[in-house]
């Protein structure tokens, strides 16, 4: 080894030992006859200290030579430090340097690889093996890491086997566009990347593992955002002869398990929401439960008053933000602009303040009396201090709308605290969902969904009503997790891929394999997969996943650090039966 020990481990009880110590040049502070050199390694950081008198000239002249980043070998003895620095783990002592070696000069680096860096998103993203450099980086891969060994330990201790599952496989129409591999041995054929181990997780309970789990590379050609990535982490699991509420509590223990052992914080109760309760109070199936602001509708109280945006509205809802009624009238101004950004869309916004004094002060005082504000603030729970903002129009978009002035609200007002978390879990979903541009029902999740029972029937009247036995983990306000109890019945698999399109020869042609599992014994089953980097970014007090995975692509999908996607030899395409045009190239 080139070293004795690492640069985030020596304290006051190794002074007087003769250590070695390995690792990059942090920064040099050169005094003339005296130099401070810190090094670092992933372990943390150590002060050198070079002596005019006690050091050798020549070592002197060495350490004067360092640059920043260089990766130096350092021997020396542990001494206490003059002036100790207690925000530092090794920040009581310093080592007074007998042998240097430079076992690697560095360029000057492009950026400075501390905490606080003055390097720019893509900047660091080209130079990402230096980015990671930096420690509030590398915690943030250690996080990762200790999460991911958490969530083994728990899931062997579960009973569940973890399997690996092909990465080269067949290409399916539903949910999001694939990335597909050409094959060169079967010529115009093609592999696609999994977007999930689905089907073969449900294989794996035909064939009698009846707990499986894995860590798993997924691959979704869509559009970037700062919480997706083109290849992203799973923790994609499945049970057999469960029902819904056995993998709710197996998998609520699992995340319980997570917090517990990782940021030491005991989750307690983990309430439940239909996805029904979550749209008509929250206007979102995500919602973020830190705070209440619940939807109130007031059809009722508001309509049939001769104020034409509101008898004209399908929906007239409004939300109650405590303690807000000090907003001035410049703030509820800018409120409404927010609104009516084309992001939001919403055409206005209705405001009522509850004022300290007991009055009631509206943008529509002229078409309603006092008694019904009064009735507005009674509809709300309000009391004096409180500000009401009500929105109006097609009731699925005034929800939509007013969730987003729900968030914005809840973040003005410091409600959305990073520090607390609030799991729920969102149930009964709609098994279907219309889609205008194809003018047909698509599954709102995948097509191997179970309805619920009782729904069945709904499938021939009313496919919008029938709801699936699916639930989604969401943790303020951020979806983590999603699945599903499946069919596990030729039938009604057969039944489910007619509803949604399939003739009977594409049914077979995808998914033929499956359905003909289903007829040599496959149990009731169901399962569960967890956006393993997002949980990563809530545990780490982040909105964007990127800083978890090691090497992340950009928002336009490319590695900036190896040029990725490129092109690639003519003869490599025409191996591969590809024919690329020059304007393509």
């Amino acid at each position: 080894m080139l070293r004795t020990h690492t640069c985030g481990e020596l304290r006051l009880d190794h002074v007087n030992q003769e250590v070695t110590l390995a690792g990059w040049v942090q920064r040099v502070r050169n005094k003339g006859g005296l130099i401070w050199v810190d090094l670092r390694d992933r372990y943390g950081l150590t002060q050198l200290i070079f002596e005019e008198g006690s050091s050798e000239k020549s070592l002197l002249d060495k350490a004067a030579q360092l640059g920043r980043e260089f990766v130096v070998s350092a021997t020396g003895t542990v001494i206490e430090r003059t002036a100790k620095n207690e925000k530092m783990a090794t920040g009581l002592i310093e080592i007074k340097v007998s042998k240097l070696e430079v076992l690697n000069a560095a360029k000057v680096p492009p950026f400075i690889i501390e905490d606080e860096t003055d390097g720019g998103d893509e900047l660091r993203m080209k130079y990402r093996y230096l980015d990671l450099r930096r420690g509030v980086v590398r915690e943030k891969l250690q996080l990762r890491h200790r999460m991911m060994q958490e969530t083994r330990k728990y899931m062997d201790a579960q009973d569940f086997i973890e399997v690996e599952t092909p990465v080269l496989i067949k290409s399916t129409p539903e949910g999001a566009r694939d990335f597909v591999v050409p094959s060169r041995t079967n010529p115009g054929e093609f592999y696609a990347l999994p977007q999930s181990p689905q089907t073969f997780k449900q294989l794996l309970m035909v064939s009698g593992f009846d707990r499986y789990f894995q860590i798993v590379k997924c691959f979704r050609d869509e559009d970037l955002r700062a919480d997706r990535q083109p290849e992203f982490t799973q923790i994609d699991c499945e049970m057999a002869f469960v029902t819904q509420e056995d993998i709710l509590n197996t998998f609520e223990g699992l995340i319980k398990h997570l917090f517990s052992s990782v940021k030491g914080i005991d989750l307690g109760h983990v309430d439940h929401m239909t996805f029904a309760d979550a749209m008509k109070y929250y206007g979102n199936d995500k919602p973020d439960i830190r705070f209440d602001m619940k939807f109130v509708e007031l059809n009722e109280l508001a309509k049939g008053k001769d104020f034409a945006i509101f008898d004209n509205a399908e929906l007239v809802v409004g939300i109650c933000a405590k303690g807000a009624a000090g907003y001035t009238r410049k703030q509820i101004d800018e409120l409404t602009e927010w609104v009516k950004r084309p992001q939001i869309g919403a055409k206005g916004m209705i405001y009522l303040r509850y004022n300290a004094d007991g009055s009631l002060k509206s943008s529509v005082d002229k078409f309603y009396s006092p008694e019904d504000l009064q009735a507005w603030a009674d509809a709300f729970g309000a009391e004096p201090g409180d500000l009401m903002l009500v929105l109006s129009g097609d009731a699925n978009m005034a929800r939509k709308q007013l969730s987003e002035l729900r968030l914005k609200m809840g973040e003005e007002l410091g409600l959305r605290d990073r520090n607390t978390y609030k799991p729920l879990w969102v149930l009964d979903f709609p098994l279907l969902e219309w889609d205008e541009e194809t003018k047909r029902f698509h599954a709102m999740h995948h097509p191997f969904t179970s309805p619920k029972a009782e729904d069945i029937p709904l499938l021939e009247t009313d496919p919008g009503a029938v709801r699936a036995n699916a639930y989604d983990l969401v943790i303020n306000g951020v979806e983590v997790g999603g699945g599903s109890i499946r069919i596990h019945d030729r039938a009604t698999q057969q039944l489910m891929f007619t509803h949604l399109g399939f003739s009977d020869e594409e049914a077979q042609k995808q998914f033929g394999f499956l359905m003909e599992a289903f007829e040599y014994g496959a149990p009731p089953h169901g399962g569960i997969a967890f956006g393993f980097d997002r949980i990563c970014a809530i545990f780490g007090g982040s909105d964007s996943i990127r800083d978890y995975i090691a090497f992340p692509k950009n928002n336009s999908g490319r590695d900036v650090m190896i040029d990725s996607p490129s092109t690639i030899a003519q003869e490599q395409l025409e191996e591969l039966s590809i024919r690329v045009s020059l304007e393509q190239r």
